[in-house]
């Protein structure tokens, strides 16, 4: 693997070393994404991993490798989350001291769930790439060794361990999706599976909002982003990393963005078809197989779900998002005449369409309403967008004047 320090015998020496401590996740086949793109479909469910992500394995292999003179003085990291909390049981398995910097604004459920493994949490900055200077700054201060989320041999040859257990479970595959923060799991399982199976498509996920990799790749070396937002908190990177992009230049085929929308619908698909619990990072894979369905035809695919860590207030705000961008919602505004009656005879057509009314309210005060007029906002939960046209198309036909 050209001059790299890491050889499919240091990730196969890697995953012994993981025996007892990760899991070796189950691989799943979703008969519903299956019939989406005509090919079987798999998902590696490193949600079900300890810690509820695939952190877990890099930060042990890294805080292993220390030096008795290292583990010592202890170790820092900066995380979102779940690399928070690998670090954080690696350490405590490993009986090393472990300080975890976090973004003020982390998801208390990961925040609580650091310190219950055992780190030092210490809330510091707006952003994650603010939380990473606080812990690099604190590592030259105390003598602790910084822990890098992804851009460490180490890290990747942790990861990379995903990429053999792709293989031994699913020998057949074709294609396999990677969501992509830095870049240290699409480069490990790349990493890994390349060498043995060249044939096989390994392609990175990233959120369009938080889409470092095209821009790096199309430009040869990384790219720092100025702007960068994402509900995929776990993937929110504003640059690769050094070590994941030389291996992601050389043997990924390519990086794919999704929509926040996609993201949301993925999310509910998770929950809804594969009775899976994901983070939006962890669901991008299958974003990528809702938005792209046609460009993964013609072999088995793996989507790696890299982590099930949401925090429950964002998955009822993303719920919320994916029903309506799966056409589960409909906003409509209708105008009556303004007699007792009115809203009544209204609300007898939705019950006739099967349309349930979650809100209602009256707009009376608008100059191009008539002297008799008035207009209904309505909320309306339907089926889907099939559904959402019949509603529409029901209330015109009862010669309603109706705007979306």
């Amino acid at each position: 693997m050209q001059n790299w320090p890491v050889t499919l015998d240091d990730v196969r020496g890697a995953h012994k070393m993981l025996a007892g401590v990760a899991r070796v996740t189950p691989m799943e086949s979703s008969r519903y994404l299956s019939g989406l793109i005509g090919s079987p479909v798999h998902l590696k469910c490193e949600n079900l991993q300890r810690t509820g992500s695939f952190k877990l394995r890099g930060a042990y292999v890294r805080i292993a490798g220390l030096t008795p003179v290292q583990r010592a003085g202890g170790v820092v990291a900066a995380s979102a989350g779940n690399h928070a909390q690998g670090v954080a049981l690696a350490a405590s398995l490993l009986g090393v001291r472990a300080t975890v910097f976090m973004p003020r604004a982390a998801p208390l459920p990961k925040v609580a769930a650091t310190r219950d493994y055992g780190a030092e949490v210490k809330l510091h900055g707006a952003t994650v790439d603010e939380a990473l200077r606080a812990a690099q700054q604190y590592s030259e201060a105390t003598g602790a060794v910084f822990i890098h989320p992804f851009d460490h041999w180490d890290v990747v040859t942790g990861q990379a361990t995903v990429g053999l257990e792709i293989l031994e479970q699913c020998p057949e595959v074709r294609t396999i999706l990677v969501g992509v923060g830095g870049g240290g799991l699409l480069a490990g399982i790349a990493a890994a599976v390349k060498p043995l199976r060249p044939d096989v498509r390994v392609v990175g996920v990233q959120a369009a909002g938080a889409a470092a990799y095209p821009p790096s790749l199309a430009a040869g070396r990384p790219v720092s982003l100025e702007r960068f937002a994402t509900m995929a908190d776990g993937i929110m990177v504003g640059r690769p990393g050094d070590i994941p992009f030389e291996v992601v230049n050389t043997l990924a085929d390519g990086v794919r963005t999704v929509s926040e929308e996609s993201l949301s619908r993925a999310l509910l698909v998770g929950l809804e078809r594969l009775k899976m619990v994901v983070e939006p990072a962890g669901a991008s894979p299958v974003a990528a197989l809702l938005e792209h369905p046609e460009d993964f035809r013609g072999g088995p695919v793996v989507a790696v779900l890299s982590g099930g860590n949401i925090d429950p207030q964002l998955m009822q705000r993303v719920l919320r998002h994916g029903l309506a961008a799966a056409g589960r919602y409909l906003s409509l505004r209708v105008r009556l005449t303004d007699k007792p009656g009115a809203l009544a005879d209204l609300l007898a057509v939705l019950t006739r369409v099967d349309a349930n009314v979650l809100d209602v309210a009256h707009v009376r005060i608008d100059p191009q309403l008539g002297l008799t007029e008035v207009e209904v906002d309505l909320h309306l939960e339907t089926k889907g967008p099939e559904h959402c046209a019949l509603v529409v198309g029901e209330l015109r036909d009862a010669d309603y004047v109706v705007s979306r």
